[in-house]
């Protein structure tokens, strides 16, 4: 109790089906009148899509401009595209509709805007001014959770890996959680992003940092989703599910807040490296890194055992860890690392590379390279 910890919720979040309505509100209180909408290339082709810009479209009947050319791992040059859509439509503000990818640099974006004649990597976060662009985030998926959340995480080629951008000021001014706009996920996408906020939930409780609001949204992010993730799977149409997992992607994403751990930074790589998708890179280095942990501090995860509907015995963290293997499989997330094109002879490169993210850090059993190596192999 000696160091003051700082304590925010302050997004305002609209939820549920038909919230995109909602859309009119940020347009009224922000003044926008001419917003530039961030997306990736495959999102027009959706149902979600269709409804969010019909949404759009009766609040801005005089137009708006779309940049829709965000890859699954953004990249610094998407955000400079971006920049380049935003300043030639004479736009006023950012819609992020998508998954984390559109999100992260649709609020990445506003950093660009303010500082036009600057890489990314030269602005000083804590310079940025109190008041962004105006930015409304409408999530597609529920996962991430990137709506609520502070933080983009960008691949910089300067750098040769992701980088993330956080800041209090890049938060959304509005999130839009609307069940429907995640219906027509498919079932693998679907899985992996809910392991996404899995991850997040279980990283960001077992994190020793002291934030007992964070540790309590997180529990009941476990309990969502391990009661909602095989419905939503099972069946996209079952709107009580997708809801819910919207609001336990957004509980995990408000729970990191606190920090995460080690088993992001080992996805990272895997993500900037492989391609690999972050929430199903997460859902494979999730269990090693458990394992792990609990062979120095297994109690930890005694309460996670518990939201996970486990009957608290013996080992925690073994238990907890097994659970999650077995929850994986019945998703049908089965893949090794080596089926996803992850040669052996690279898993030492990326550990090299999960050393240098700085998630471990607060991971709670400190880590090295061959820890790293390790769990790479482990899911190999």
């Amino acid at each position: 109790m000696a160091e003051i910890s700082r304590f925010s919720f302050p997004t305002q979040i609209r939820f549920g089906v038909g919230a995109r309505s909602t859309l009119a509100e940020f347009a009224g209180e922000h003044h926008v009148e001419r917003p530039l909408l961030v997306t990736d290339s495959g999102l027009p082709a959706t149902a979600a899509f269709r409804l969010a810009t019909e949404a759009m479209e009766q609040v801005w009947p005089r137009g708006y401009v779309r940049f829709t050319g965000v890859h699954p791992n953004p990249t610094e040059g998407d955000v400079e595209a971006a920049w380049r859509a935003y300043a030639e439509g004479k736009c006023d503000a950012v819609v992020g509709l998508g998954g984390g990818s559109a999100l992260d640099v649709a609020k990445v974006l506003r950093v660009k805007i303010a500082f036009p004649g600057q890489a990314l990597t030269e602005v000083s976060l804590d310079s940025l001014p109190t008041r962004l662009a105006p930015f409304c985030a409408v999530p597609t998926t529920a996962g991430t959770g990137s709506e609520v959340g502070r933080t983009s995480v960008i691949t910089v080629q300067s750098l040769g890996r992701k980088a993330g951008f956080g800041a209090p000021p890049l938060m959304a001014d509005l999130a839009v959680l609307d069940p429907e706009l995640t219906v027509g996920l498919p079932p693998r996408l679907t899985a992996a992003t809910g392991m996404d906020a899995m991850t997040h939930a279980v990283e960001s409780y077992v994190c020793p940092l002291f934030h007992p609001m964070c540790d309590a949204i997180a529990l009941e992010a476990v309990r969502l989703v391990r009661l909602y993730l095989p419905r939503a799977v099972a069946d996209g149409t079952d709107l009580e599910a997708r809801g819910m997992m919207q609001m336990a992607a957004a509980m995990g994403a408000v729970a990191f807040q606190k920090d995460l751990g080690a088993a992001h930074s080992l996805s990272h790589p895997l993500s900037s490296e492989y391609g690999i998708n972050h929430g199903l890179a997460n859902a494979l280095m999730l269990v090693p890194t458990i394992r792990f942990n609990g062979e120095e501090d297994s109690a930890r995860y005694g309460r996670v055992a518990e939201a996970l509907g486990v009957t608290p015995e013996g080992d925690p963290a073994s238990q907890t860890a097994g659970f999650l293997e077995a929850f994986n499989r019945a998703i049908g997330i089965t893949q090794r690392l080596r089926e996803l094109g992850v040669p052996r002879d690279a898993l030492a490169a990326l550990a090299g590379k999960a050393m240098e993210d700085v998630c471990h850090l607060t991971n709670p059993r400190p880590c090295t390279a061959s820890d790293m190596l390790r769990l790479y192999e482990e899911a190999w």
